[in-house]
């Protein structure tokens, strides 16, 4: 069972252990307050859990504790980064910043970030946008890694390659974060640690076999993650894919070709200013008609109401900040042994 933790506690721990760490204060309660943000909005394979696995990239030397990015091209409503492998959500945030700049004065600003470190959860960014009345996409892959085969093949080409966005309506926020292979590395492998099977047989093995066994992704030779469509329809999550990986690493100007060895990211952050297009209430009436026509929407006999993507994050960060923020098995007991190496305290559970 899960045990919980009060946000404000876990956040300063986090924060602490970064620090204790070497890593800027700045960068430190970035990093924490992106972890946190993803375990409370229900993601808990890119919260805390990754806290441990950053800690490692640090004393290995990988990621940078202290530093800037380098700028190395701009235009009005365009920047590209090399992020020196500094912590990606310190990255994230700061492209943000210089992409809402640029929309506020040109209607969108974009920032394209090679050499990122990994950058967390990526729903937890969004709705520092949507507050802000803006749109933001976000899109990342990584590429020292290769997870997920193309549709119709048998070896591993690029990485699960998430979509997020997120945009304001008058009725609340959408916020939806999609990988485009049916899972994630980060699922896969606490499943395969844990001996446990994935719900439903997202893999195929090195024969093209569809299965659940995690096991198979580290295997020799390797299997892979399907696409989203799976064995049917994984064309599309396919092609999705093919796209993020041209909208970061090749927008970049780095990435595959140069073959990286260390875990990282490519990304591109992109806000837009609905005011600048066709006026902001026009944008949210629009947005909200549709949101709460899905809302309404008539389902079967016994079953939910139709949500919006993002709302069951949303309820769960509501719920998680008054009861506490749970960890899921195996963090907690991580995080006490980098409590003791770097001589930091770690909070008590919330009984």
């Amino acid at each position: 069972m899960s045990q919980c933790y009060d946000v404000q506690e876990i956040t300063r721990f986090s924060t602490d252990l970064l620090s204790a760490a070497g890593l800027d204060e700045d960068k430190a309660n970035a990093v924490a307050e992106v972890l946190v943000e993803g375990d409370l909005m229900g993601h808990t394979t890119h919260g805390l859990q990754l806290l441990a696995p950053y800690l490692e990239e640090i004393q290995s030397g990988r990621m940078p504790v202290t530093g800037d990015y380098e700028l190395i091209s701009e235009r009005a409503a365009v920047q590209t980064w090399d992020g020196r492998y500094l912590p990606g959500p310190w990255l994230i945030l700061k492209a943000m910043e210089a992409a809402e700049s640029m929309a506020r004065s040109c209607g969108t600003g974009t920032v394209v970030i090679r050499r990122s470190n990994h950058i967390a959860c990526l729903a937890a960014y969004l709705k520092r946008a949507t507050d802000q009345d803006l749109v933001v996409v976000i899109e990342s892959s990584d590429p020292a890694t290769k997870s997920v085969a193309p549709y119709g093949g048998l070896e591993a080409t690029h990485t699960p390659n998430p979509i997020a966005v997120g945009y304001p309506t008058d009725s609340g926020p959408v916020l939806l974060d999609v990988s485009t292979s049916i899972t994630t590395n980060g699922m896969v492998g606490r499943l395969n640690k844990q001996n446990s099977r994935l719900p439903y047989p997202w893999l195929k093995d090195n024969q093209g076999q569809a299965t659940d066994r995690p096991e198979v992704l580290f295997d020799e030779p390797k299997g892979s993650i399907m696409p989203i469509g799976g064995l049917d329809h994984g064309h599309k999550g396919y092609a999705l894919g093919l796209m993020v990986e041209a909208l970061t690493s090749g927008l970049a100007g780095f990435g595959r070709v140069q073959a990286p060895t260390q875990w990282g990211a490519s990304v591109m952050v992109q806000v837009l200013d609905p005011e600048a297009f066709g006026g902001l209430e026009a944008f949210k009436r629009e947005t909200g008609a549709l949101a709460d026509a899905c809302r309404n929407n008539p389902v079967a006999e016994g079953d939910p109401q139709v949500r919006i993507p993002g709302e069951r994050g949303l309820d769960l960060h509501k719920r998680y900040s008054q009861q506490g923020v749970p960890l899921p098995e195996g963090v907690p007991e991580a995080l006490h042994d980098w409590s003791k190496r770097l001589g930091v305290a770690f909070p008590q559970a919330r009984q």
